[in-house]
């Protein structure tokens, strides 16, 4: 009985599987997953405590090596007894890191764009910043202090007293030397085989072009034992 048709069985299932690995490298990849967040914040003001509850959402875009982080806010947390205009207040905030991180990422606004009236809650809009991680792992990101810098001055200065969740969970990969990355082989030989791990399309592009070296030995395999055979 030829062998012919088990080679190519052998050759489709291996395809197959190749493809199905593609696919989960592509669906399991890692990404950031954000949620907004109630953040119940007490406010120290020159005019006496204030306190307001906002939602508060925080997104990571990969921005080379390091990533870029807005924060926004549903709601104003304080207000100011008189017209703040065009350009005087400035928010800024720390994010705090946990999980495979500590420390604090600090995010600032724009200048307002339009006067503020009296007595009427202030729109802090998006707060931007840069994170660079330091290893691999969870990253999570948890609103901090929110300062409103007024007129020259701090005007307000408000804390979360509802000790709120992460609004952000990154998952941080590919960094050299990072907490889950294995230092390279020291034995003199050429290194430059390893498959980039620098993210989820870098991955696949790696893992298609160990199939297409699977189906090429695979090949080789076939023509040798078609030559075998011949003699």
């Amino acid at each position: 009985m030829s062998k012919e048709p088990n080679r190519r069985r052998t050759t489709a299932a291996l395809t197959a599987a190749v493809a199905v690995a593609g696919a989960a490298v592509l669906a399991g990849a890692p990404a950031a997953q954000a949620a907004v967040v109630d953040v119940n914040y007490a406010c120290e003001t020159k005019i006496g405590p204030k306190g307001a509850v906002s939602p508060v959402d925080i997104k990571a875009v990969k921005n080379g090596s390091a990533y870029t982080i807005t924060m926004s806010f549903e709601k104003g947390v304080s207000d100011s007894p008189i017209e703040l205009p065009k350009g005087v207040m400035t928010p800024r905030a720390e994010l705090v890191l946990g999980g495979a991180d500590s420390g604090t990422v600090k995010v600032k606004g724009t200048p307002n764009t339009a006067a503020i009236p009296p007595d009427t809650p202030i729109k802090i809009g998006t707060l931007t910043g840069t994170y660079t991680p330091k290893k691999n792992g969870k990253v999570t990101f948890t609103a901090g202090t929110l300062t409103v810098h007024a007129l020259g001055m701090d005007a307000a200065v408000c804390t979360p007293k509802n000790n709120p969740k992460p609004a952000l969970e990154l998952e941080v990969t590919g960094l050299s030397g990072g907490a889950d990355t294995p230092p390279p082989a020291d034995d003199g030989e050429d290194q430059g085989t390893e498959l980039p791990k620098t993210g989820p399309l870098d991955s696949a592009m790696a893992l298609g072009t160990l199939g297409g070296t699977v189906l090429l030995t695979g090949a080789a395999g076939v023509l040798w034992l078609t030559r075998r055979t011949a003699r």
